[in-house]
C-alpha cells in the first residue's frame, strides 16, 4: 500500500507543477490587464496572491519535491542552496495564506464597514499591506534556513539538507516551530472563517432591511443593483475562502493531532504517514484552484482567459496565410 501511494505521490506532483505553473501565469496576465470588471484594490490582492501561488509551485513543488525526484544529486541539493530554497518556500506558502486572509478582511471592510471603505479599499492600501505582510514572512522564516545540516560533505561541500535533532527537542526550536503552526494555519482559518461569519451576518441583516425599504417585503419584485453587486463580491470571496479551508483541513488536523495528542514525528507507519503526506498534497493544491474559481465565478474573467488563449492561435495562423500570400 505504502509503496502504490509513493509512487502516486511522485506522478501527483509532477502534474500539479504541469498545470500550476501555467494556470496562475494565466491569472497574474489576465488580472493585470485590469479587464475583468474587478476593483484595482481586489485585483492587487488577486494579483497578489497568484504569484504566491505560482512561487509555492516554484519552490516547494519543482525546486524541492520534484527535484529530489527526478534530479537528485544536482546543485539544489547543495546545503546551502537548499537552506534557502526551503526559506524561499515557507515564505512563499506564508504569503500565499496571509494573502488569502487579507484579501477576505478587505471584502469584509467592503461589504460591512461603509465609513472605513473608502480609506482602506484603495490601491495604495492594497500595496502597502501585502508588501509589509511579505516582508514580515521573510523575516518570520529566515530561522528556518539554520534547521539544517548536511547529510555528507564530499570535497568540503556540503551536501543534503536534513533536519537537526535540536529541533524537535530544544525550547527555542520548539517555541518557534509553534509559532509557526499558529501563525500558519491556525490563526489564518481562524480569522477567515470569523471574516466570513460576520460578513454573512452583516449581509443577512442589511439585506432584510434593504428588502423592507423596497417593498419586497410585500410581495414586490423589484431589482436591488447594490445587492446583486455585493452578491457577486460575496460569491468570489466565499469560493477562494471555501476551498482554501476544505484543502488545507487535513493538513490542519495533522498538525493538531501531532501537537496536542502527543504523537512521535519519526512515526512512520503507514496509516499515519499517508494521512500527513494526503494533507500536504491537499494543501499545494490549493495553489492551483483559484485560477479555476475565477473562471467559474467570473464572466469577464472567462472571457479575458478566452481572448488570450485564442490570440496566439490567431497570430499563428495569420503569420501562416502572410507567408503563403
Amino acid at each position: 500500500m505504502l509503496a502504490t501511494f509513493l509512487i502516486i505521490r511522485k506522478i501527483y506532483y509532477l502534474i500539479l507543477a504541469v498545470i500550476g505553473v501555467p494556470v496562475n501565469l494565466m491569472a497574474i496576465v489576465i488580472l493585470s490587464r485590469g479587464k475583468c470588471g474587478l476593483s484595482t484594490c481586489t485585483t492587487h490582492y488577486l494579483v497578489a496572491m497568484a504569484a504566491a501561488d505560482l512561487l509555492v509551485i516554484v519552490f516547494e513543488v519543482i525546486l524541492w519535491r520534484l527535484s529530489y525526484y527526478y534530479f537528485p544529486g544536482s546543485f539544489l541539493d547543495i546545503t546551502p542552496v537548499c537552506s534557502v530554497t526551503a526559506v524561499l518556500l515557507y515564505t512563499a506558502i506564508d504569503c500565499s495564506v496571509w494573502f488569502t486572509v487579507t484579501f477576505s478582511f478587505d471584502r469584509f471592510v467592503a461589504i460591512c464597514c461603509q465609513k472605513l471603505k473608502t480609506k482602506y479599499c484603495t490601491k495604495r492600501t492594497a500595496a502597502v499591506v501585502l508588501a509589509t505582510t511579505c516582508i514580515l514572512l521573510c523575516l518570520k522564516d529566515v530561522p528556518f534556513y539554520f534547521i539544517y545540516e548536511p547529510g555528507a560533505i564530499v570535497d568540503n561541500v556540503p551536501w543534503d539538507c536534513y533536519t537537526k535533532p535540536s529541533y524537535y527537542t530544544e525550547p527555542g526550536w520548539v517555541g518557534f516551530d509553534l509559532f509557526g503552526v499558529i501563525l500558519n494555519p491556525l490563526l489564518p482559518m481562524a480569522l477567515i472563517l470569523l471574516l466570513n461569519a460576520l460578513t454573512v451576518r452583516h449581509i443577512l441583516v442589511t439585506s432584510r432591511v434593504r428588502k423592507g425599504l423596497r417593498g419586497q417585503s410585500k410581495g414586490e419584485n423589484c431589482n436591488d443593483p447594490e445587492m446583486e453587486s455585493r452578491k457577486k463580491s460575496v460569491i468570489l470571496l466565499f469560493t477562494i475562502s471555501g476551498s482554501f479551508i476544505l484543502l488545507w483541513l487535513i493538513y490542519v488536523i495533522d498538525i493538531l493531532y501531532y501537537n496536542i495528542a502527543g504523537r512521535n514525528y519519526f512515526d512512520n507507519k503507514d496509516s499515519s504517514y499517508i494521512f500527513g503526506q494526503v494533507g500536504s498534497m491537499l494543501q499545494l493544491l490549493s495553489s492551483c484552484t483559484n485560477t479555476f474559481i475565477y473562471g467559474v465565478t467570473q464572466s469577464r474573467f472567462r472571457e479575458q482567459f478566452k481572448s488570450t488563449v485564442k490570440y496566439p492561435i490567431t497570430l499563428i495562423i495569420n503569420l501562416m496565410n502572410n507567408s503563403h500570400n
